[in-house]
């Protein structure tokens, strides 16, 4: 097939939508949709962790969840994938769930981990609402209908097209680059650009982005030197537990909680003679960081140059820790002396890591460090505000007193302003939508971005930047010249006109040459040649592949077989005054293929020898050659079909009967002359056997415009039966002669073969066109 592209003249409006289910001036839920050109997507699905059952959901309701087409997770944490078990197993999702290999292979084991850790809440919870969103079995169900990608893959789910990237913050972490009918939107997640103790920093996509979806967690706020962090967080841990303290580490089990333990595990080995020995132990409390070790060998290829070739070179795992021991349960912690205890979860808000907290406060030698970001609503975020006294878990009317120290160093991995302001200008993005970020912080960064690039404002390169809240819409239009593919006969015939509009241009242009040289003189304001094609045909959009396609009528078909098409119901009404018993006659003389939908007055069997006329308040539904209706209701007919060639044939057929009803003779006859009228609709009179003979009399019409007085037709005289006479003729020219049967339309004798044959053309011609009135 031949193709050509060429531009439209009209400029289209294409409107980008973004709308916030979760996550938007927020921290927490994260879950975004976007939409153009017909297609939907949502970006993760997470929960609130400072909110307790259907309060930590996103808003869910706000949106109808069977048009998302597909649903990207960028990564396994708990504010990013908890809540899809909820949405496969809950809702009328009927999307596909796209995640990477190490997101789904740890998938499993977090949201276990999150089920059993809220069912054990709900024992201490005062009201009746339980906080558990689903179900083991829910959950198993879920994980069958996750599909994963590779990154640097491209996927193609009904005509958008999906890349994963690298995006540090944790193993497994993706951003994806969606293109959707030629506008490309780069969504984040989470991302880091440092790179750390097991994992490389975000890579910086290279394509054209015209929408950048971006987590704003830091807002303007800066870290400090990796070193320097490391050696104070080293460095404060050993004060502590020199003087007989205890550190508790609130941690997310898995990600920054592998990263502390790297740091941690090299510097007690670094330091075994200040430390005891190993007299003072590094524990971590969490059963899923134990499980999900063994991920992380398996997928140590997506890990940074450091732990691969530590890997490689020593023939052991990285992560088989010699200074860190496992604790599967408190009841076996002989809390004597100081020690570390790496506990989950993260936000303090119940678990182990509540549990040694509300142990370990009140006494002034322990410590409590932060080393992620804590979100508005928490016990973590309560802590940092350093209270007198913390609410018990289980008995929230019981204050325990708070002596211990409460610190902060970062480790989260999320980028500050200006690894965020790096990654922004090199991404070049005209629109910016802030995520995953609380109000005041993300304020800040989109003053600070609107500044950075004010020197774009009113021109083509403006950049602007958006901070929706949850449930608000961001409509972002495009303007964008359509580009149509010609293709089968239309691109012949442009082909042919573009060939011939070169040859008169050639033409033209030598003969201003030609001219230019017998004056010898400039000649300026040349006119213009024309070369405007008009073309005809229909333009169809592919929206599987959001392609355009300019066919011809008589193409469509071949090109777009798959193309919907819509019916178009005729109908017209008439008034009738024949009887519903004559009308059946007449319809079933000229169709053979009737059926009765309604029969009120049984006129399929009835008698016409009753006075015309119609009788009220009664029904005649007809169905003729399975595509046509005649209503016929009191005195009022009605036919009805759908728009095609045929059917246009069929009730244009019927319409003429109806019409003509009235001034038929036979309709007189037939409704003043008692008949017998069986089943077979066989009319034993004398009516029908004239009609028949006037049948053969046409025949033999036809052969005596032929064969002139060569033709001779043989009727008998007497009276004859139906279906049992006899209707001849004979023909003979010169020395041949041939006898016709006009009751069977075949030759009985010929001793000619090419005179039969032309005798047989014509028979056949006869049989055409008297087929449909028999």
């Amino acid at each position: 097939m031949s193709n050509i592209k060429v531009k439209e003249t009209l400029i289209n409006n294409d409107t980008f939508r973004f709308i916030g289910l979760g996550g938007s001036n927020e921290v927490g839920r994260s879950c975004h949709i976007i939409e153009f050109k017909g297609k939907t997507i949502m970006l993760d699905a997470g929960i609130h962790p400072a909110y307790r059952g259907m309060l930590s959901l996103p808003y869910f309701d706000l949106y109808d969840m069977s048009k998302i087409d597909v649903l990207l997770i960028s990564h396994f944490h708990l504010d990013h994938v908890a809540s899809l078990p909820y949405v496969l197993q809950k809702t009328n999702f009927k999307g596909r769930v796209f995640m990477t290999h190490p997101t789904k292979a740890i998938y499993r084991w977090l949201m276990k981990d999150f089920v059993k850790v809220t069912t054990i809440a709900d024992e201490f919870l005062v009201s009746d609402e339980s906080s558990n969103l689903y179900s083991d079995e829910d959950l198993i169900n879920s994980f069958d209908r996750i599909e994963t990608l590779d990154f640097h893959s491209t996927i193609d789910i009904n005509g958008i097209k999906v890349t994963a990237y690298h995006a540090g913050h944790v193993l497994g972490a993706a951003m994806f680059q969606i293109d959707i009918g030629g506008i490309k939107v780069l969504f984040t997640g989470d991302y880091s650009r440092e790179v750390d103790r097991h994992l490389n920093s975000a890579e910086v996509p290279d394509n054209e982005t015209d929408i950048l979806i971006v987590e704003s967690t830091f807002g303007t706020a800066t870290h400090q030197p990796r070193k320097q962090r490391e050696k104070k967080f080293t460095q404060m841990i050993h004060d502590t537990v020199k003087k007989g303290g205890r550190v508790l580490l609130p941690v997310f089990a898995l990600g920054r909680a592998q990263e502390l333990m790297l740091i941690l595990d090299e510097y007690w080995s670094q330091n075994s003679n200040e430390l005891g020995h190993g007299t003072v132990p590094i524990y971590y409390a969490s059963d899923l960081a134990k499980k999900c070790l063994n991920v992380f060998q398996t997928y140590i290829n997506m890990m940074n140059d450091d732990i691969r070739s530590k890997f490689r070179d020593s023939k052991t795992n990285p992560f088989n820790f010699k200074n860190i021991a496992y604790l599967k349960s408190l009841d076996n912690f002989r809390d004597l002396g100081p020690s570390v205890m790496l506990a989950s979860p993260g936000m303090l808000q119940s678990g182990v890591s509540r549990e040694i907290l509300e142990k370990w406060c009140p006494d002034p030698k322990n410590l409590v460090l932060f080393t992620g970001y804590t979100v508005e609503g928490t016990m973590a975020k309560f802590l940092m505000m350093q209270p007198d006294t913390v609410p018990s878990y289980e008995n929230p009317d019981v204050n325990i007193t708070r002596k211990c120290k409460v610190e902060e160093i970062t480790f989260a991995a999320h980028v500050d302003f200006i690894e965020n302001l790096d990654f922004i200008e090199k991404i070049a993005a005209k629109n910016i939508i802030l995520v995953h970020g609380e109000s005041s912080p993300m304020g800040r960064l989109k003053s600070a971005l609107l500044s950075k690039f004010k020197h774009l404002r009113k021109t083509d390169n403006e950049v602007k930047v958006y901070t929706p809240f949850n449930g608000v819409k961001v409509d972002v239009k495009f303007n964008r010249d359509k580009v149509a593919t010609l293709v089968g006969n239309i691109f012949e015939e442009v082909s042919s006109k573009l060939k011939t509009i070169d040859e008169k241009s050639t033409a033209k242009i030598e003969e201003i040459k030609a001219d230019v040289d017998k004056s010898s003189e400039q000649t300026e304001g040349v006119e213009e040649i024309d070369t405007g094609i008009k073309v005809t045909g229909l333009l169809v959009n592919n929206t599987e592949n959001f392609e355009l396609d300019f066919v011809s009528v008589d193409n469509i078909r071949e090109f777009h077989s798959d193309l919907k098409t819509t019916i178009i119901k005729e109908r017209q009404y008439l008034k009738i005054t024949c009887k519903k018993e004559l009308i059946y006659w007449h319809v079933s003389q000229m169709f053979d293929d009737i059926k009765v939908i309604v029969d009120d007055e049984n006129v399929s069997n009835g008698d016409m020898s009753k006075d015309i006329g119609t009788s009220k308040n009664t029904k005649l539904i007809l169905e003729v050659m399975n595509s046509v209706v005649l209503n016929i209701d009191g005195n009022f007919a009605t036919v009805e079909w759908a728009q095609s060639m045929l059917n246009d044939i069929i009730a244009d057929s019927l319409m003429t009967i109806l019409l003509s009803l009235e001034s038929l003779p036979v309709s007189v006859k037939m409704s003043t002359k008692t008949h017998d009228h069986d089943h077979d609709h066989t009319l034993k009179t004398e009516e029908k056997e004239e009609e028949e003979i006037n049948m053969d009399d046409y025949d033999s019409d036809e052969n005596k415009n032929q064969f002139g007085d060569c033709f001779e037709l043989n009727i008998p005289k007497d009276s004859f039966k139906l279906g049992t006479s006899e209707v001849k003729g004979t023909l003979n020219v010169g020395s041949h002669n041939a006898v016709i049967d006009f009751t069977t339309l075949t030759i009985e004798s010929c001793s000619s073969n090419p005179l039969k044959g032309r005798i047989d053309a014509i028979l056949n011609i006869c049989e055409d066109l008297l087929c449909p009135l028999l």
